[in-house]
């Protein structure tokens, strides 16, 4: 089974791509957000720990975890996002071995793993080859204005909080260029799959 890391920022068109991955391709697509929100489930494994970390303040009337209440309280502070990801990180992995695990048991031929950042060794040894979806700001600007309807303002306050470019590239094994037609993306996939 061939493992690929899929990552980019915001507004270079992942989505489309798991997509197409996935209908097109046959591929299991498992996006690590996905998997951090799994996990602080209540019942899940981080979300007594989380709960207890963070106070009961961070919950809802249902008792699940506000993320937006949790995200205030870790952003622009290193050390609680860092106490955050200390519980989340390692059970997201597991998870995702899990499911690399039973994809690879019912004879899949291709797992997709989509992660906002692929920079964790750990990443390295548990993907055959990582790619990055790359889109120039200006288009990311233009389809996040008409799609999300973002202001430049906050476009510009996102980009700073994600990676540059160049930690892009340098974590990643091929460059996926979606800033064109998505014909032109599909090609580039079909290549890099050995469909062409």
């Amino acid at each position: 089974m061939r493992k690929i890391g899929i990552t980019g920022g915001i507004g270079s068109g992942k989505s489309k791509v798991l997509d197409f991955l996935s209908v097109v391709c046959g591929a299991v697509i498992c996006q690590s957000d996905l998997v951090a929100h799994q996990v602080q489930l209540p019942g899940e494994k981080c979300y007594q720990k989380v709960v207890e970390t963070f106070g009961k303040e961070i919950l809802n009337p249902d008792g699940t975890i506000d993320r937006k209440i949790l995200g205030r309280i870790v952003f622009d502070r290193p050390e609680k996002l860092q106490k955050l990801n200390a519980i989340v990180h390692p059970a997201v992995n597991e998870k995702i071995r899990e499911e690399m695990q039973k994809a690879q048991e019912e004879g899949k031929e291709l797992f997709i793993l989509e992660a906002a950042l692929l920079t964790e060794p750990v990443y390295r040894e548990m993907l055959d080859e990582i790619w990055y979806i790359h889109v120039p700001q200006e288009i990311r600007m233009e389809r996040l204005r008409s799609s999300r309807g973002y202001s430049d303002e906050k476009m510009y306050a996102v980009f700073a909080n994600q990676p540059s470019e160049e930690t892009f590239t340098a974590v990643s094994d091929l460059v996926i260029e979606n800033g064109g037609t998505f014909e032109e993306t599909e090609k580039q996939i079909d290549l890099a799959l050995g469909r062409g």
